[in-house]
């Protein structure tokens, strides 16, 4: 019985900044996405990482926050109360532009690292309208392909001990989709990357 082959995935860079460590309890407070490429069996075709891009400032759902976490992203919380999108709004244009841009493929989020991101991301996603359009577990985390190429402990697989040619010359300004689109230029040149095996 022959295998069928796997529909394309269309990686999605996303970046969440958040008033505290984990959803409900905490808000994120905005997020960015930014199409990295897609993977059709073993060929990655990179991206323009500026051309389909989505970006939401949010209303916080709760009164708690941790000052720390909050002065990361410098967005003003009393002006967010005032003028955030709806999460429930927001989800649904996020759901509807995911689906768009993905047509044909398997939408795969992916972040840097996704664990933190994925977190707020999917329980917003559930939350507010129960559908999540990458599954439960459409999730890829940079740190780890990284950590497997490379073949380092998963600890050693930071940013600035990646070779230079890897690494994104966009600034990380800790806006949503500012890092989304310097993370999705760090995913396309991962999947590319072909490291010399004598090198590592």
């Amino acid at each position: 019985m022959a295998v069928r082959p796997a529909r394309p995935s269309l990686y999605i860079s996303v970046d969440i900044e958040a008033d505290g460590p984990i959803p409900g309890p905490y808000s994120m407070i905005s997020f960015g996405a930014a199409v990295a490429g897609r993977q059709d069996g073993a060929v990655y075709t990179a991206a323009d990482p500026e051309r389909q891009t989505f970006y939401r400032e949010l209303r916080p759902i709760s009164d708690r926050y941790v000052d720390a976490a909050l002065a990361v992203s410098g967005l003003d919380r009393a002006r967010l109360l005032r003028e955030g999108a709806d999460p429930a709004a927001a989800m649904a244009e996020f759901r509807a532009w995911v689906r768009e841009v993905s047509a044909g493929a398997q939408p795969v989020m992916c972040g840097y690292p996704a664990s933190f991101d994925w977190t707020f991301l999917y329980w917003y996603l559930i939350e507010f309208g129960d559908d999540s359009p990458f599954g439960h577990s459409g999730c890829l985390d940079m740190k780890t392909l990284y950590a497997a190429k490379a073949r380092v402990p998963l600890r050693a697989a930071v940013k600035g001990r990646m070779p230079r040619e890897l690494r994104s010359q966009r600034r990380h300004t800790h806006h949503a989709l500012d890092d989304a689109v310097e993370q999705a230029e760090l995913m396309s040149n991962l999947m590319l990357w072909q490291p010399e095996a004598d090198a590592l």
